[in-house]
This record gives structure tokens, sequence and C-alpha cells, in this order.
């Protein structure tokens, strides 16, 4: 059921992997990889790849 409401979410919500990218950026430059996947709980591979994709664009 999780899962499914994580989909829901995300979906709604139009974030990457659920996350609130101008909360991610705020954090990027004050907190380590362990302290932002913490926060958002996601994973930190998924952290590098936003931190990835945000070096992108």
């Amino acid at each position: 059921m999780r899962v499914n409401d994580k989909q829901w979410n995300v979906g709604n919500n139009k974030d990457v992997f659920g996350v609130n990218l101008h909360r991610f950026m705020e954090l990027d430059g004050s907190a380590n990889h362990m302290e932002i996947a913490e926060e958002f709980g996601i994973s930190i591979g998924e952290v590098k790849m936003l931190k990835k994709k945000l070096n992108r664009a």
C-alpha cells in the first residue's frame, strides 16, 4: 500500500522522487548525502541521481 501512495504523491506533486527541488537545493550546499537522504526519506543513490540531474540542467 505504501508504494501506491508514494507513486500517487509523485504523480500529483510533479516532483522528482517526491522531493521538493527548491528545498533540495537549499540543503545541497549545507548538508551531506546522508543528511539529505534522511530529510527526504530517499536513498543515497537517489540523492546522487538528483544531483547529477540538477547539474545537467
